[in-house]
Parts: C-alpha cells; sequence; structure tokens
C-alpha cells in the first residue's frame, strides 16, 4: 500500500511539474495562477485520467493499429489534456495548435523523466539515511 501511495504521489508531483513546464515554455498553455484550486484539481484529473486513458488507449491500438503503439503516451497525454481544458474548473487554458501539439509532448515528456527520475532522488535520500544509521551503530 505504501509503494502504491508513494507512485500515486510521483505521479501527481511529475503531471504538476510537466503541467508547469508547458506553461514556462508554450505561450498557448497558460495555467490561470488566480484559479490555484482549479490548476491543483487540474493535476489531480490529469493524472487520473492518464492513468486510466494510457492502458485504455493502448488496449485500442494494439488490437486495431499496432503501428500506433509508440505514440501512445503521448495521444493519452493529448486526450488527457482535451478532457481537462474541457472541464468547467478552471485552471488551465490552451489556446492555440502549438499550445495543444506540443504542449502534449512537454508534459508527456516531463511526466515520463518523473516517474523515472524523482523515485531515484527519494530513494537515494533513504539509503543515505539508512547508510548513516548503520554507522552509527557501528561505532
Amino acid at each position: 500500500m505504501i509503494t502504491f501511495l508513494f507512485r500515486t504521489l510521483i505521479y501527481i508531483l511529475s503531471a504538476g511539474l510537466g503541467l508547469i513546464a508547458a506553461d514556462l515554455l508554450l505561450d498557448g498553455f497558460q495555467i490561470e495562477w488566480s484559479k490555484w484550486w482549479g490548476f491543483v484539481l487540474c493535476i489531480l484529473i490529469f493524472a487520473l485520467l492518464q492513468s486510466i486513458l494510457s492502458p485504455w488507449i493502448s488496449k485500442i491500438a494494439d488490437r486495431y493499429a499496432p503501428v500506433l503503439l509508440g505514440g501512445i503516451g503521448i495521444f493519452s497525454t493529448l486526450v488527457a489534456l482535451i478532457i481537462v481544458v474541457l472541464l468547467p474548473i478552471g485552471g488551465l487554458r490552451i489556446v492555440d495548435v502549438t499550445g495543444w501539439l506540443l504542449g502534449a509532448v512537454i508534459v508527456w515528456l516531463i511526466t515520463a523523466l518523473g516517474t523515472v527520475l524523482l523515485p531515484l532522488i527519494f530513494l537515494k535520500r533513504r539509503v543515505g539515511d539508512a547508510r548513516e544509521k548503520r554507522d552509527r551503530r557501528t561505532r
């Protein structure tokens, strides 16, 4: 259960970082900071949608268009972004084609890197703490 919660937290954190990166890099991808609660909801809903859509779209592509399997992550990110932007919660706006296309790529890339690198950072700390405790006991 702790592993599941850790992975969920890492995924939500990496999704938030991906959305913020797209906001910083693209003019057409806009986080509405005045509606910070809406942005927090966007992150949570995006992460939930992404975790549901990715396996579902992968299964459909595997059955009907196996050639598309390589782009499933980017495509499911785009679909999740479309749904989040259409929800009436505010917090995120995407206003042009560049924002939609490059935004999906940036969010997908940062989320993918985050889910790999963030656990390593946290685990490195835990290993260091465990070594310190062991060293103190052996002295």
